[in-house]
């Protein structure tokens, strides 16, 4: 059976025929079996501004490559990681604030050259890392310069979907709030993407992040959580996947799940992976089973 995502089909990793992706990063290169679960992708740092454009107008989309050819050869959806953040900018950034415009013009033309990514985030962390940019941005006070951002990349991609990503959602019904209002500043902001990392689902109760996720939904845009992992000793980060990972599979309105790393000892936070020397952990084994199992939303 093959799932189709926004005009794109294939058939592989544990979701194969299911109503949504369930994704991974990649990081420098493709980790051996990575087809073998995953069936979307997202450049763990290659496609980062700083990443890209460590020199002013001198772009380097080597390690962005990687990850874009590999979705284009296996025939899943690219997840474009990101174009406007506070971390991980270049160091000239800060002075090229007044610019912004411009700077985020050039880097959205270099990268419509290239790639044509189904899922772009291009604002992310606006509410704890806000850019260097954001003063020359336009869009008026407070959270305008988020949408003069995207104003600024959806004519270079017109076909992909422009999502607004941050962290510290899932877990705060006020920053749920927050970012629905934020998301309003553009009609050119199409998702919202909700990081659910471990040190916003390890405690989490599942009747707290299904009511925040439920509000999300109500705003009438697609949800896609975007960075996905636990910790806390293998047991315990099983039980966080099994608790909040069903919260996020049956809601309608979530239409992909992208775990941020899964092989242990190459994970951006210590005890976060699921997959150790060969040997898949029970939070890996529970999901392939739960998801092989489950229909999905559509």
């Amino acid at each position: 059976m093959l799932f189709v995502l926004l005009g794109v089909a294939f058939s592989q990793g544990i979701a194969d025929g299911k109503a949504k992706f369930v994704g991974n990063i990649i990081p420098a290169s493709v980790p051996a079996n990575w087809d073998k679960y995953w069936n979307q992708a997202t450049s763990e740092n290659g496609c980062k501004w700083g990443t890209v454009e460590a020199t002013r107008g001198v772009y380097n989309f080597g390690q962005c490559d990687v990850t874009a050819n590999h979705c284009k050869l296996q025939g899943i959806p690219f997840k474009y990681h990101c174009f406007v953040w506070g971390s991980q900018e270049p160091g000239w950034a800060a002075g090229a604030a007044s610019q912004g415009k411009t700077v985020v013009d050039n880097l959205a033309t270099a990268a419509a050259a290239r790639y044509s990514p189904q899922l772009i985030d291009v604002v992310n962390e606006a509410l704890h890392a806000p850019s260097s940019l954001r003063s020359g941005l336009g869009g008026g006070g407070g959270y305008g310069w988020v949408g003069a951002a995207y104003d600024i990349v959806k004519p270079h991609f017109a076909s992909s979907v422009l999502i607004l990503n941050d962290y510290g959602i899932i877990n705060d019904a006020s920053q749920v709030n927050n970012l629905i209002s934020i998301s309003k500043t553009s009609t050119n902001i199409a998702a919202l993407g909700i990081q659910t990392h471990q040190f916003n689902i390890d405690n989490l109760a599942a009747s707290t992040a299904q009511t925040n996720v439920a509000t999300l939904t109500a705003s009438g845009k697609p949800v896609y959580s975007s960075e996905m992992d636990a910790s806390g000793g293998e047991q315990a980060q099983c039980a966080t996947y099994k608790r909040i990972f069903p919260v996020l599979w049956t809601s309608s309105g979530v239409k992909g799940i992208t775990l941020w790393g899964w092989i242990t000892g190459q994970t951006w936070k210590q005890g976060t992976g699921i997959y150790s020397n060969g040997v898949e952990t029970c939070a890996l084994q529970w999901l392939k089973s739960y998801v092989g199992g489950q229909a999905g939303e559509v």
